[in-house]
């Protein structure tokens, strides 16, 4: 993968941590959708998703065509969505939207859906979105 300015790309694959909101954090860890079972992994040519056993997918690096912060409001902490639009959470803070074409699939509590747009909570999304912005794709 190319670098992007002065700095070496991180080694791949890279995992980062889901976000969680104070009682989200007790909640889902008692639930088994705590940190210790979620994760957000960017491969070389995969991007994997777990959070625990409510979600989990893996998407070809390729097809993820957008990366942007979402500030929009949320509404609810876990995995849900409809007709292709998912978001995997477990804070209302640190979103990242993901846009995927062609379509991705993933697993929702084992009953596969269709992602076209995911949304997710993590620590740094900062560095998620540099590592798959699309213009950083050889």
């Amino acid at each position: 993968m190319p670098s992007a300015g002065p700095f070496p790309s991180p080694a791949l694959p890279a995992s980062f941590a889901f976000s969680y909101g104070r009682f989200n954090l007790v909640l889902m860890t008692v639930l088994g959708l705590g940190p210790s079972r979620s994760r957000f992994i960017v491969g070389e040519t995969t991007v994997a998703v777990h959070f625990g056993w409510g979600f989990w997918a893996t998407i070809d690096r390729s097809a993820i065509v957008g990366v942007e912060p979402y500030d929009g409001r949320v509404y609810g902490w876990g995995a849900h969505g409809w007709a292709g639009r998912w978001l995997v959470n477990g804070s209302s803070k640190g979103i990242l939207r993901l846009t995927i074409e062609p379509r991705g699939r993933g697993r929702v509590m084992g009953v596969p859906v269709t992602l076209r747009e995911l949304r997710v909570s993590l620590e740094d999304p900062d560095a998620v979105a540099a590592l798959l912005a699309p213009e950083r794709r050889a």
